[in-house]
């Protein structure tokens, strides 16, 4: 299973019925939390999603409503009895940030909490585990921030075993005629991989902007082909120069994004509290990208 469960899309300002912005990425049998605004184990208890499966935390920036519910996460995890290392991705000063919390309340924490720091040179590939490919890049933002890839790949072959018994290969050799190899027979004859195996199917990819102005240049490489992107929509185009002092996006814009980059599917979030309704959002974009859909708090995007 590859999806998105959408916590929160909201911006700065929470509303009684949207919330700062949090993500959870489900890769199969792991949980990952993309931003972690205030009020995200609550969502997390209002949704079902269990926190003890969250093994890796990304941080897009440093503005409150996308890290001010991590340091409370952090300890609740630690307080009901994890002992499983947590993997955090962020800006360099979050772990000083952190430390501080942690330091003030005398906290000590019963796991390991690894932190990888996040700088616009070390863009790129952050860890390969498995069947998934985790990299970041810069958005254009007022302080340093980072959209996120997730690229989930089946990198072994299919074996077709009709075939392999007919070519007389062995099924204890089937792991490495799922790594591409060749067969040799006993008489020396070669099998050709491709003769009794199929490619594996097409990846899945997943992209979250985060916070950016519209920026093609900086952002079309990463977004192209995706199969799902999110796009933060803070504004619709008729605030189109208060989204650019503000180094946001609209409707209208995330739109552009998304069909100039022939992406799959487009999820709009981060709405401005002065939106009462969202749905108003859908009207702007889908007449430029019809694939455009609300992130929806508690709904689950399959990729």
């Amino acid at each position: 299973m590859f999806a998105v469960t959408i916590l929160g899309n909201n911006s700065a300002l929470p509303t009684l019925d949207r919330h700062p912005t949090a993500q959870v990425i489900t890769c199969n049998d792991q949980l990952m939390l993309v931003d972690c605004g205030e009020g995200t184990q609550l969502q997390m208890a209002r949704y079902k999603v269990r926190r003890s499966r969250i093994q890796r935390i990304f941080i897009s920036h440093l503005h409150g409503d996308h890290y001010f519910g991590l340091i409370g996460f952090i300890n609740t995890i630690s307080l009901l009895g994890r002992t499983e290392p947590l993997f955090l991705y962020g800006p360099p000063a979050l772990q000083a940030i952190l430390q501080i919390q942690m330091d003030v309340a005398n906290t000590t924490l019963n796991f390991e909490l690894h932190f990888t720091p996040l700088t616009p040179e070390g863009a790129g590939i952050l860890f390969r585990e498995k069947d998934l490919e985790v990299s970041y890049f810069p958005t254009d933002h007022r302080i340093p921030c980072y959209g996120f890839r997730f690229d989930f790949v089946k990198h072994k072959r299919r074996i077709n075993a009709e075939q392999a018994r007919l070519y007389e290969v062995p099924s204890a050799y089937y792991s490495k005629l799922s790594e591409g190899l060749d067969y040799t027979r006993k008489d020396g004859t070669v099998v050709q991989n491709d003769w009794v195996t199929t490619a594996p199917p097409k990846g899945k990819s997943y992209v979250f902007c985060a916070d950016t102005r519209y920026n093609e240049e900086l952002l079309l490489p990463h977004i192209s082909g995706a199969d799902l992107v999110y796009h933060e929509a803070t504004y619709l185009h008729d605030m189109e120069t208060r989204a650019w002092e503000r180094y946001h996006s609209t409707a209208f814009q995330a739109a552009t994004l998304a069909a100039h980059g022939k992406v799959g599917r487009l999820l709009l979030g981060h709405f401005s509290s002065k939106y009462a309704e969202v749905e108003v959002f859908l009207t702007e974009s889908r007449p430029v990208f019809p694939q455009t859909d609300i992130a929806r708090e508690g709904v689950t995007y399959l990729v």
